[in-house]
């Protein structure tokens, strides 16, 4: 899939929602942000199964992602659903916004290049008009060194950041497992940097 890979832009969203919500309810909400617009990039489902199904294929990944949900539509929209279900339903709504344009912006960077003809553009004003188109001539491939070295950055600030805080990015799937896989990387800073201070109980 092109763009920035989901767990790229999980780590992302999660270390500002981390850092900026004081519940864990909303942390979830604007980490949910972050990955949204790639639900515009669903029709690569539909365009495998009906491969597989024998129809023609109608390119429905290539022609709607980077279109529905990768613009000003796509961040309001989002802002404004996740929003409903939060406890600080303002700050969640504004964190959205952040973290939508902070995908794009990182699907700009690193997307498809970096051939001229695999640049992919971002349609800031899509699906209703596909102009301005956003290209920039620099964007590297999505496995290129670049989006390696800031996964692996993000992924070692989110294990710190968790072991500090007492919940993770996982708890945005399962409260459960976050509990127990914050539980197990508290031991290993524990282990490892015996001197550190304490950490706060979780909230």
């Amino acid at each position: 899939m092109d763009g920035m890979s989901p767990e790229t832009h999980l780590f992302a969203s999660w270390i500002v929602a981390a850092k900026t919500t004081r519940c864990s309810r909303d942390c979830t909400l604007v980490t949910l942000a972050g990955i949204l617009p790639d639900a515009d990039g669903l029709g690569l489902i539909v365009d495998i199964a009906r491969r597989s199904l024998g129809y023609r294929n109608r390119a429905y990944y290539q022609d709607y992602h980077h279109v529905l949900l990768h613009g000003i539509f796509g961040a309001v929209l989002i802002a404004t659903m996740l929003a409903c279900f939060a406890r600080e339903r303002w700050r969640v709504a504004i964190l959205a916004m952040i973290v939508v344009h902070l995908h794009i912006l990182c699907d700009l960077a690193g997307s498809r290049g970096p051939e001229p003809g695999d640049l992919w553009p971002i349609y800031y004003l899509g699906p209703f008009r596909l102009r301005p188109m956003w290209v920039w001539k620099g964007q590297w491939a999505l496995d290129a060194w670049p989006n390696h070295l800031i996964n692996v950055v993000l992924f070692t600030w989110a294990l710190g950041l968790a072991a500090r805080l007492g919940h993770s990015f996982v708890g945005v799937f399962s409260h459960r497992a976050d509990a127990v896989f914050t539980g197990v990387l508290r031991k290993w800073f524990a282990k490892f940097y015996p001197h550190a201070n304490a950490f706060p109980k979780t909230r």
